[in-house]
């Protein structure tokens, strides 16, 4: 791959690679050899490099300390069949990221520094890309705010980066969640639909309270009523409710790009599909009635993983066995065939790097 003229490379005399163990990989513990790194000042992106991962130096008063300007994305690359690498879908990555740096008072990233930096610095990397199975790359692009001054403003200067890591699975066995109906992770008119840092403070407190019950994650509610289902904080949520696959919707859900591709390749299988608002009391009583077949958590880390129970109120109601459930383990191996190029990508999400 040519190298983009207006990223610096300098390369690693240190590899760690040798040192990985690819058939153990913790999520997110092994960083890969280099890294992205982007300067925003005057008004104008400066300098793009990659340079050997390793730490940065910050002032203390940097003010994404202080006043939470950060945000991030996550994104997968895989190793397909035939040796090549390819990325799932970063441009709607790139387009997210870019809404959540609006809402932020943020500059956006243009596409020569977060699509072509990607690229290059993927290829510069391509031997970390696991070769095992169910393994990838997870690829981390944040920005965060620099300003080395105390007062609540938008920040004059910023930092762009991106980070790699190979992982494994995020989850490897089924969910048990629990309905949250007194926290708030939040509110209409707020960042709920935006990937920032505060989004995910909110939910380490009532997620940890929720775990010591024994649940894995939690259900988000709606700030207002706790009436409406939301997502799990780590991943969108869908349920497969008669004969129609549904996903929740409302502006503090996050837009995420797993469940976009599940629901696109279920309505190009006719199954009926449908996003709009879910009650959890619809939940309930269709877990009830026996007409709520299927129920996962779909996101880039989390991938699709199953749904087994759900607490809510005291009780804990459980789901059928997911080795059963037709339409997500369908799906599950038609998007593992398609991102492991096992399969014609017929939706042209692939980006091969090549």
């Amino acid at each position: 791959m040519e190298k983009v003229h207006s990223i610096e490379v300098e390369q690693t005399t240190s590899s760690r690679l040798a040192q990985v163990d690819f058939e153990n990989l913790k999520f997110g513990h092994i960083l890969s050899d280099h890294m992205l790194v982007a300067e925003y000042n005057n008004g104008a992106w400066q300098s793009v490099k990659i340079v050997p991962y390793g730490n940065i130096v910050m002032s203390p008063s940097s003010s994404f300390i202080h006043y939470g300007q950060s945000i991030f994305e996550g994104i997968k690359a895989y190793k397909l069949e035939n040796g090549d690498v390819s990325i799932f879908r970063p441009n709607q990555n790139h387009e997210r990221f870019n809404k959540s740096a609006a809402r932020l008072e943020m500059p956006t990233v243009p596409a020569e520094i977060f699509m072509d930096g990607l690229k290059t610095l993927i290829d510069l990397d391509r031997d970390w890309v696991p070769p095992t199975k169910d393994a990838s790359l997870y690829i981390r692009p944040f920005m965060f705010a620099t300003e080395a001054a105390l007062g609540v403003h938008p920040s004059a200067s910023y930092t762009f980066m991106i980070i790699t890591s190979p992982v494994g699975s995020y989850y490897n066995k089924p969910l048990r969640l629990k309905v949250e109906t007194h926290y708030t992770r939040a509110a209409n008119g707020g960042v709920g639909f935006s990937k920032n840092a505060g989004n995910y403070a909110l939910s380490l407190h009532p997620t940890k309270l929720a775990q010591e019950e024994g649940f894995d994650q939690l259900i988000w509610t709606d700030a207002k009523e706790h009436a409406y289902i939301e997502e799990a904080g780590t991943a969108n949520l869908l349920f497969r409710i008669g004969d129609t696959l549904i996903t929740p919707s409302a502006e503090t859900i996050l837009r995420g790009i797993t469940r976009l591709s599940i629901m696109a390749i279920a309505e190009k299988w006719g199954l009926k599909t449908e996003s709009r608002k879910v009650s959890v009391q619809e939940l309930i009583d269709g877990i009830e009635a026996g007409i709520v077949t299927e129920a996962f958590a779909a996101g880039t880390a989390a991938t699709l993983t199953p749904i087994a129970e759900i607490g809510f109120q005291g009780k804990v109601y459980k789901l059928s066995d997911p080795s059963t459930r037709e339409f997500s383990n369908k799906v599950l191996a038609y998007l593992n065939d398609l991102r492991y190029g096992r399969i014609e990508d017929e939706f042209g999400w692939n980006l091969v790097v090549d």
